[in-house]
C-alpha cells in the first residue's frame, strides 16, 4: 500500500505557460494529422488546461477557432453522485474517478462541435462541487479544432485480480470489499470507450510518477483559492485524501498510455518537457 509523500515545493514554469515553441509543436501536431478532436492527457496538475488554452490562443493568431473542453466539465452533478453513493458505494459521492461523468453529454457536445454545429458548453464549479446552471453555460460556435483535456483519457481498465490489493488508505479503510474500485474499473472498461473513440489523436504528458501529484494538485488548489478569495477551497489534508481517489487509475495511465497515445511527451517534476 502506497503512502502520500510531499516532494519539495517548486515553482514550475508552467504556471506562466509552456514554452511557445512547445505550444507551436502541439498545435502543429494536431493540424498535421488532421485531427478534429485532439486529446491532451496528463495526471492532475500536469498543466493540461494551461497548455490547451495556449494552443487555442496560438491557433487564433493563425485564423483558426479552437474550442477547449475538459473532462472535468462533464462531472455528474452533486445530487446525481449522491444517488450513486446510496445505490452503489459511498465513495461515489466524490467527483473525478471513472463512473462520475456524464458521458452522453460529453459525446453529444463533442459531436456537435466536431460536426460544425453550435452548442452550449457545460461548466462545473469545483468549489461548490456542482454543475453550473444551463443559463451560465457559454455558447460555442463551430470549431476548426476541438481539444479535450483530461487526466485519464483513453486509459484502459485493469484486470480484475489487480483490484484485490488496496493501494492506499482510502481503498483499505473505506472500500474494504473493493466495491467502489470494481465499479470504477467496470465503468472505465464499459462506458468510456464511446468517448475515447471520438478522440482522433492523443498527446500524453508523462510525468515522473504519481508521487508528484499531491504537490501538483495542491498548487492547483492554491491557485483556485487565490482566484476565489471569498470562497473556501480544500485544505492540504483534504487534497492529500482527494488524490487517493485517483491513484489507481493514475498509475494505470502512467503504465499504459505511453503505448496507447499517438504522441508521448516526458515532463519532469517542474513540468518541463524533457523528451519529445
Amino acid at each position: 500500500m502506497s503512502s502520500v509523500t510531499h516532494p519539495p515545493v517548486t515553482h514550475p514554469p508552467v504556471a506562466s505557460g509552456y514554452d511557445p515553441a512547445f505550444v507551436s509543436m502541439v498545435l502543429d501536431d494536431a493540424l498535421a494529422h488532421c485531427a478534429r478532436v485532439y486529446g491532451i492527457g496528463g495526471l492532475q496538475g500536469t498543466g493540461k488546461s494551461t497548455l490547451s488554452a495556449q494552443v487555442a490562443d496560438l491557433a487564433k493568431t493563425r485564423g483558426l477557432h479552437v474550442e477547449v473542453l475538459s473532462i472535468d466539465d462533464f462531472y455528474l452533478d452533486h445530487d446525481q453522485r449522491l444517488q450513486l453513493a446510496r445505490d452503489v458505494h459511498p465513495l461515489l459521492a466524490t467527483r473525478g474517478p471513472p463512473g462520475t461523468h456524464d458521458l452522453p453529454l460529453a459525446c453529444s457536445v463533442i459531436d456537435a462541435l466536431r460536426d460544425g454545429g453550435a452548442t452550449q458548453l457545460p461548466r462545473f464549479d469545483k468549489i461548490s462541487d456542482r454543475r453550473l446552471p444551463l443559463t451560465q453555460w457559454p455558447r460555442a460556435r463551430a470549431a476548426d479544432l476541438v481539444i479535450l483535456e483530461g487526466w485519464f483519457l483513453k486509459t484502459p481498465a485493469e484486470r480484475a485480480p489487480a483490484l484485490v490489493e488496496p493501494l492506499n488508505a482510502v481503498e483499505s479503510d473505506e472500500d474494504i470489499e473493493g466495491v467502489w474500485r470494481l465499479h470504477c474499473n467496470d465503468a472505465l472498461g464499459r462506458d468510456y470507450p464511446a468517448l475515447w473513440q471520438r478522440i482522433d489523436r492523443l498527446l500524453w504528458l508523462q510525468g515522473p510518477g504519481f508521487e508528484v501529484v499531491p504537490e501538483w494538485r495542491w498548487q492547483q488548489e492554491v491557485t483556485l483559492q487565490a482566484a476565489n478569495p471569498d470562497r473556501i477551497a480544500m485544505t492540504r489534508p483534504q487534497v492529500d485524501r482527494f488524490v487517493q481517489f485517483f491513484e489507481r487509475v493514475s498509475r494505470q495511465a502512467l503504465q499504459t498510455l505511453p503505448h496507447i497515445a499517438e504522441r508521448t511527451i516526458q515532463i519532469d517534476a517542474d513540468r518541463r518537457p524533457i523528451a519529445i
